[in-house]
């Protein structure tokens, strides 16, 4: 029997909301309302997490120095994977622009506190990876949540993450998870850009195995 309180608007609208949420790489440089941001960053507390050891950290990237030794890491990292490709692939690469670093307005790195007490080892004692799992599926809501503001947000997986966490000078147990470019996307779209750039394409259907 269906909840009554999901309709089959709020169905479609869910739907729309999961196929608009994009990989942003391309933003305005508008200011984002601090409010608006923190409704979005309260989905945090809302996240499931292994044991409720809710072991996000969010660091919220602010100054020049801290921005600039960023970017330099993404910069670095990136020439490092161009060269591991050749040929079309590598021409191909070299345009993609996979970082909205130098225009999204507000940037956050987001860490998993390895040796949280909270949630007293519940859930973490043979898989301890479930605490990032965890941050994870805290960033997924988070994402889900901006989108419903119209804001967008942007995945920088091109990083050494030991660099980083040197940098922001963070605690010896926390690891990085990501790093988010947060902002209002220029376009809209519910095709991801690097199937648009030609570089992937998303499967048509999930393939399940039975055993």
């Amino acid at each position: 029997m269906r909840d009554q309180a999901f309709t089959d608007d709020f169905r479609a609208q869910f739907d729309l909301l999961l196929r608009l949420r994009r990989d942003v790489r391309r933003f305005r440089k508008d200011a984002i309302d601090e409010a608006v941001l923190t409704r979005c960053l309260d989905a945090f507390q809302l996240a499931p997490s292994v044991g409720l050891s809710e072991p996000w950290r969010v660091i919220r990237v602010e100054s020049e120095v801290a921005r600039d030794a960023a970017l330099k890491n993404f910069q670095t990292a990136n020439e490092q994977a161009l060269q591991g490709y050749s040929g079309e692939k590598a021409h191909l690469y070299s345009q993609l622009k996979l970082s909205g670093m130098q225009d999204a307005p507000v940037q956050l790195a987001v860490f998993c506190d390895d040796a949280t007490d909270k949630g007293q080892g519940l859930g973490a004692g043979t898989m301890p990876e479930m605490r990032r799992y965890s941050v994870v599926s805290a960033i997924t809501l988070f994402w889900l949540t901006l989108r419903t503001e119209g804001l967008g947000l942007g995945w920088v997986s091109i990083l050494d993450p030991e660099q980083m966490a040197h940098d922001l000078n963070v605690p010896e147990n926390w690891r990085l998870i990501g790093y988010f470019c947060v902002g209002w996307p220029e376009v809209q779209s519910d095709t991801p850009e690097l199937q648009q750039a030609g570089w992937e394409y998303r499967e048509d259907k999930l393939p399940i195995e039975v055993r």
